[in-house]
């Protein structure tokens, strides 16, 4: 039961993330961006550690060593771009890295 509520929540952050990136698509990213990517971050983050150490030692390193890169990827974006906009190539690659995690996912 726990494993199903954070396996949720963990889901719900990744879309909302994935809303959010849809709502600075018109600017490409160059429009202001508030604390809601540092947020979700923090609670899939969270979410991920807690639904690993439900699973151990029975983890599918091959999904979650990919996904932890991408996290680690996407977080080093947004603190590189902290106090600035986004630029094209950064709010593609925000993108990408964010779809690549969903895929590893998704996929067996």
């Amino acid at each position: 039961m726990l494993f199903s509520v954070l396996l949720l929540i963990h889901f719900l952050a990744f879309v909302i993330y994935i809303g959010y990136l849809a709502l600075l698509w018109p600017t490409r990213g160059a429009g202001p961006r508030s604390k809601a990517g540092f947020i979700l971050g923090m609670i899939l983050l969270a979410t991920g550690i807690c639904l690993v150490m439900l699973k151990y030692p029975y983890v599918n390193y091959y999904k979650v060593v990919p996904k932890t890169a991408a996290f680690l990827a996407v977080a080093g974006i947004n603190m590189w771009f902290d106090k600035k906009e986004l630029s094209v190539g950064a709010y593609y690659s925000l993108i990408g890295l964010t779809l690549f995690a969903g895929c590893v996912a998704i996929f067996h």
